[in-house]
C-alpha cells in the first residue's frame, strides 16, 4: 500500500472514530431544560453613544461608571434601543469602558416589578479571535505544508472527542478517569497516525504514551489520595456541585490531571521515537542497547527544558493568585495546605512525573520495535519528507 493510499485510510478511520464516539457521547448526554421564554436571554448589542461618564464612590474606593445607549441586536427585542448604567453592578477598571459602535453582550432579566433589568456583562470579542484563528491556520499550513494541514485535523479530533465524548459521558456519571484514558488515548493515537503516518515511529510513540497515560493515571489516584484531595478546591467545581449534577469531583480532578498531560505526552513521545528512528538510521549496526544510550542523551535535555515549559505553564496561569497571596500573606506552610494551591501542586508534580517516566519508557520500547522489525525486514525503515 503506498503513502497516499495509508494516509487516506487512516483519515478514514479516524472519521469512523469520531463519529462513533460522537454517538456514544450524545447518547450518554444528560438533558437540561431551556430557560423560559422571556425570562432571561444574553443577547449581542451595539453602543449607540455615551451618555454619562464619570466615578462612583464604592466603599471608599473609587470605580469608573458609565450610562450607555445601546440598540439590542438579537434575541426578543432585536432592534430596540435601551439605557444601562454600566458599574453599577460590578466592579470595573479603565479597559472596561466602551465607546460607541462596540459591541457588548447583554444580559436581560426581570427585576422585582416584572420590568426588563438589563446589565452588561462583557465585551464581544468573537472577532478578534476568529481572525487570530484564521492566521494561525494559515501559518500552519504555509510553513508545515500538508503535515500542518494534519497536525489541524489532529487537533480537531482532539477538540471533538473532548467535547462530544468525554464531557458528556462524565456528565451522565461515568468513571472521569477511566473515561479521560480512553479518551485521551484515542485522542492521541489517532492524531499521531494523521499527522506521522503508519510508520514504526509512529507505534513506538503511542505505545509508549499508552503505558506513561496508565502510569500518570495511577501516579494521580495515588497522590491526590495521599493528599486528601477533594476536588472541591476550585471555584467550578461548587458551581458543579450546585447544579446537582451527578459528577464525582475527585475523580473530575483525576481526570483533569491526565488530559492536562496530554500535550506534553504527544510531544516527548513522539520525539523520543523520532531520536530513536533517526540514530537507528544513521548506524543500523548500533545495538538496541546503544540506541537506547544515545536517545536517552537527547531525551534527559528534552526532559529538563520540558518540565520547566510545564512549571512555568503553571505559574502563569496562576500568576493573579500568587499576587493576591502577597498582599495578604499568610505563613508559607498554610498558603501551600489549600486545597486549591494544592491541587495545582499535585497537577503539576504528576504531570512532571509522567513526563520523565514517558521518556525511558518510550526511549526503549521504540529501540526494541524498530531494531526487531528490521531484523525482520533485513533493512532500516526509510526517512521520508512530509
Amino acid at each position: 500500500m503506498n503513502i497516499d493510499k495509508t494516509r487516506l485510510l487512516l483519515v478514514g478511520v479516524a472519521f469512523l472514530i469520531i463519529v462513533a464516539m460522537t454517538a456514544i457521547g450524545r447518547s450518554a448526554r444528560v438533558p437540561t431544560e431551556p430557560l423560559p421564554a422571556g425570562v432571561e436571554e444574553t443577547v449581542q448589542a451595539r453602543v449607540l453613544e455615551v451618555l454619562e461618564e464619570g466615578e462612583i464612590d464604592r466603599g471608599g474606593i473609587m470605580q469608573p461608571y458609565q450610562k450607555l445607549r445601546v440598540v439590542l441586536l438579537d434575541g426578543e427585542l432585536a432592534g430596540r434601543a435601551v439605557t444601562i448604567d454600566h458599574g453599577l453592578y460590578s466592579l470595573l477598571s479603565p479597559e472596561s469602558l466602551y465607546r460607541a459602535e462596540d459591541r457588548v453582550w447583554v444580559l436581560r432579566s426581570r427585576g422585582p416589578d416584572g420590568g426588563d433589568v438589563f446589565i452588561i456583562t462583557d465585551a464581544v470579542r468573537l472577532d478578534a479571535m476568529a481572525w487570530l484563528a484564521i492566521a494561525f491556520v494559515v501559518f500552519i499550513v504555509v510553513v508545515a505544508r500538508w503535515q500542518g494541514v494534519r497536525s489541524l485535523l489532529g487537533m480537531l479530533v482532539s477538540l471533538l472527542v473532548i467535547t462530544q465524548f468525554i464531557l458528556p459521558m462524565i456528565l451522565a456519571g461515568g468513571d472521569p478517569v477511566a473515561i479521560s484514558v480512553a479518551g485521551s488515548f484515542v485522542v492521541l493515537a489517532v492524531t499521531l497516525y494523521l499527522i506521522y503516518g503508519w510508520t514504526r515511529k509512529t507505534h513506538a510513540a503511542v505505545t509508549g504514551m499508552l503505558f506513561s497515560l496508565i502510569i500518570t493515571g495511577l501516579l494521580a489516584a495515588l497522590a491526590v489520595g495521599l493528599a486528601r484531595l477533594t476536588g472541591q478546591g476550585a471555584e467550578e467545581a461548587l458551581f458543579l456541585q450546585a447544579s446537582g449534577a451527578a459528577i464525582n469531583l475527585r475523580g473530575l480532578l483525576l481526570a483533569g490531571i491526565i488530559i492536562g498531560a496530554l500535550g506534553v505526552l504527544d510531544d516527548v513521545t513522539i520525539s523520543q521515537a523520532s531520536a530513536v528512528t533517526e540514530l537507528a538510521a544513521a548506524n543500523p549496526d548500533l545495538a538496541p542497547l546503544d540506541v537506547f544510550r544515545r536517545a536517552m542523551n537527547i531525551g534527559r535535555d528534552h526532559i529538563a527544558s520540558t518540565v520547566n515549559t510545564l512549571v512555568l505553564a503553571y505559574v502563569g496561569a496562576s500568576l493573579p493568585l500568587l499576587l493576591l497571596f502577597s498582599i495578604y500573606p499568610q505563613p508559607f506552610a498554610q498558603t501551600l495546605n489549600r486545597e486549591f494551591i494544592a491541587e495545582e501542586v499535585v497537577r503539576t508534580l504528576v504531570g512532571s512525573l509522567g513526563l520523565v517516566l514517558s521518556v525511558p519508557i518510550t526511549t526503549f520500547l521504540a529501540s526494541v520495535i524498530f531494531r526487531v522489525e528490521a531484523g525482520d525486514t533485513g533493512a532500516v525503515e526509510p526517512r521520508h519528507g512530509h
